[in-house]
C-alpha cells in the first residue's frame, strides 16, 4: 500500500513538473521605474494574459532598462536574445524609423490616432521595418506630445525664428537635433544616462526629446519650466521577436495578440488625459508651465516643418519618407 501511494505521489509530482515546464515564461523589457505608468499597465496586461491562457504564457517584467538600453534592447530582440519590449524605435540598425519621431507630424491626439494607430501611415511603416529585424510589433503604445523643459526661464517661447541662447541635452537623432535648433535653443547630443547630470551641473539648460511624463519621472527636479510646444508625437512599440511569437502554441500566440490589440486601444483612451495629468505633476512641483496660443503652434509647427523635413527626408531616404507623408496628407 505504502509502495502504491508513493508511486502515485511521484506520478502526480510528475505531471506537475510536466505542466510547469509546458509554460512559457518571456521577458519583458522597458525604460521607465517600477511604479511608473507603463510599468503598472504591463503588470496588468501580464495577469490579464496569464489569466487567458491558465498561465500557460507568462511575461516577467524587466522595467528601467534593466536589460540594457532601448537600441541594445532592441537589437537583442532582434536576434532573439530577449523577447519583448516596450519602449521607442532605436534608430541605429534603420534611419527609415525616424520617421515614428518626425517633428509637427500630428497636430492634435485625434490626428495622431488616424496616424499612428492601427492602419495609420505610420503605424503600418513602423511593422514593416520591424518586420525586418527578424521583430513583429505587436501594438503601439501613444505616449504625449513632446516639449521642452528647461532649468531656467523660457525666452520667447511662442517665436521659433527666435535664438534663445539656451542649450539643451537632446538624443543622437537627427530630427530631434535639428527640431530644437529649429526652435532656436542650441541643440547637444548627450546620452541619456548623463543627461540629469548634464542639467544639474549646467552643462546644458534643459531638455528636448521627451514630454512632461518622461520630464517628470527623470527630470523634475531639475526642472523650473516647461513648454508644451509639441515637439512630436511620442510613440512606444509593443515588439517581440517573430521566432520567439511563432514558437508559441496557437492558444497562446492568439491570446498574446488579442491580448496586445485591447491593451493599446485602451491607451489610446487614457494617454491624453494622463499628459494632462504629467503637466499638472510638473506645475505641482514648482514647475512654470509656459501655454502656447493656437496660432502660435501653427506658425512653430509651419516654420519646423519647412525646417526640419527636408533634411530627414534626405537621411531616412527622400522617396520613401515623402510617400508616407503624402498618405498622411491625404
Amino acid at each position: 500500500m505504502k509502495t502504491f501511494l508513493k508511486s502515485t505521489c511521484m506520478a502526480a509530482a510528475m505531471i506537475a513538473t510536466a505542466g510547469l515546464a509546458m509554460a512559457d515564461t518571456l521577458k519583458i523589457s522597458h525604460i521607465r521605474p517600477q511604479g511608473a505608468t507603463i510599468d503598472n499597465e504591463l503588470r496588468a496586461f501580464a495577469e490579464d494574459l496569464s489569466a487567458a491562457t491558465n498561465g500557460s504564457l507568462e511575461l516577467n517584467l524587466f522595467p528601467a532598462s534593466a536589460l540594457g538600453d532601448y537600441t541594445s534592447v532592441q537589437e537583442r530582440i532582434s536576434v532573439g536574445a530577449i523577447d519583448m519590449a516596450v519602449q521607442p524605435a532605436a534608430t541605429a540598425v534603420d534611419r527609415r524609423m525616424q520617421i515614428s519621431a518626425f517633428p509637427y507630424v500630428a497636430a492634435n491626439w485625434a490626428e495622431a490616432k488616424k496616424i499612428y494607430g492601427p492602419g495609420g501611415a505610420i503605424y503600418d511603416a513602423m511593422k514593416e521595418l520591424y518586420a525586418k529585424q527578424d521583430i513583429t510589433m505587436l501594438a503601439a503604445y501613444p505616449v504625449y506630445f513632446g516639449g521642452v523643459a528647461l532649468n531656467t526661464e523660457a525666452v520667447d517661447p511662442g517665436n521659433p525664428t527666435s535664438a534663445k541662447g539656451i542649450k539643451v541635452r537632446v538624443p543622437g537623432i537627427k530630427s530631434f537635433q535639428l527640431t530644437a535648433d529649429a526652435l532656436g535653443y542650441i541643440s547637444s547630443p548627450i546620452p541619456f544616462s548623463e543627461a540629469f547630470t548634464a542639467v544639474q551641473t549646467g552643462v546644458v539648460d534643459g531638455v528636448v526629446g521627451s514630454g512632461a511624463e518622461g520630464y517628470y519621472a527623470s527630470f523634475r527636479d531639475v526642472t523650473t519650466t516647461y513648454v508644451p510646444v509639441n515637439t512630436h508625437f511620442e510613440v512606444w512599440y509593443m515588439i517581440i521577436n517573430s521566432g520567439t511569437l511563432a514558437e508559441l502554441s496557437d492558444a497562446d500566440r492568439a491570446a498574446l495578440e488579442q491580448g496586445a490589440v485591447a491593451f493599446e486601444a485602451k491607451r489610446w483612451e487614457t494617454a491624453e488625459a494622463d499628459q494632462g495629468a504629467f503637466e499638472q505633476k510638473l506645475a505641482d512641483n514648482g514647475a512654470t508651465i509656459v501655454s502656447l496660443s493656437g496660432a502660435e503652434l501653427a506658425a512653430t509647427a509651419e516654420h519646423v516643418r519647412a525646417q526640419v523635413w527636408p533634411q530627414v527626408l534626405e537621411d531616412v531616404g527622400a522617396d520613401w519618407g515623402q510617400a508616407i507623408l503624402d498618405k498622411i496628407a491625404e
